[in-house]
């Protein structure tokens, strides 16, 4: 079994009732949740919208490796209404979007699909904040250790 920590994040529509949809398959398709930070509002990060975000960090069990949980956060997305990815640091307003920012059984990978530690997980406090609310142990200042 590993920890996965997710980000999650909603500026389009109902986001609270998206957000809880998200959780709700995710405990479903992923495994146990161990910890929820609040929810955050935040300004969109990386382009100019009206629509303002709000944004958590979720702490699941789970027996299925990276590349697995890839694919089910991505069909989660599709299914809450998300059309396209951001691509080529393009972004755009989405109903849901959730990374992975941490896989316990994996601490360091990098595909063309996935790399893990997240990248800018500690650049954005859109993530750092809610991460650090489920997990304040984990250090900013030093390679990542995970439990």
């Amino acid at each position: 079994m590993a920890t996965v920590y997710l980000s999650l994040g909603s500026n389009l529509g109902d986001r609270h009732a998206l957000l809880g949809a998200a959780l709700d398959m995710l405990q479903d398709r992923v495994g146990c949740m161990l910890a929820l930070s609040p929810f955050y509002e935040t300004e969109p990060w990386g382009f100019e919208s009206p629509h303002c975000f709000l944004n958590a960090v979720v702490v699941l069990r789970t027996a299925i490796g990276p590349r697995e949980l890839l694919s089910v956060t991505q069909g989660i997305e599709k299914e809450l209404g998300r059309t396209h990815k951001s691509a080529d640091g393009i972004y755009h307003d989405r109903p849901i979007d959730i990374d992975i920012l941490i896989h316990t059984s994996c601490p360091q990978m990098q595909t063309e699909e996935l790399i893990l530690p997240h990248p800018h997980m500690w650049k954005r406090d859109f993530v750092r904040l809610p991460l650090l609310d489920v997990a304040p142990l984990l250090r900013l200042d030093e390679p990542l250790k995970t439990p």
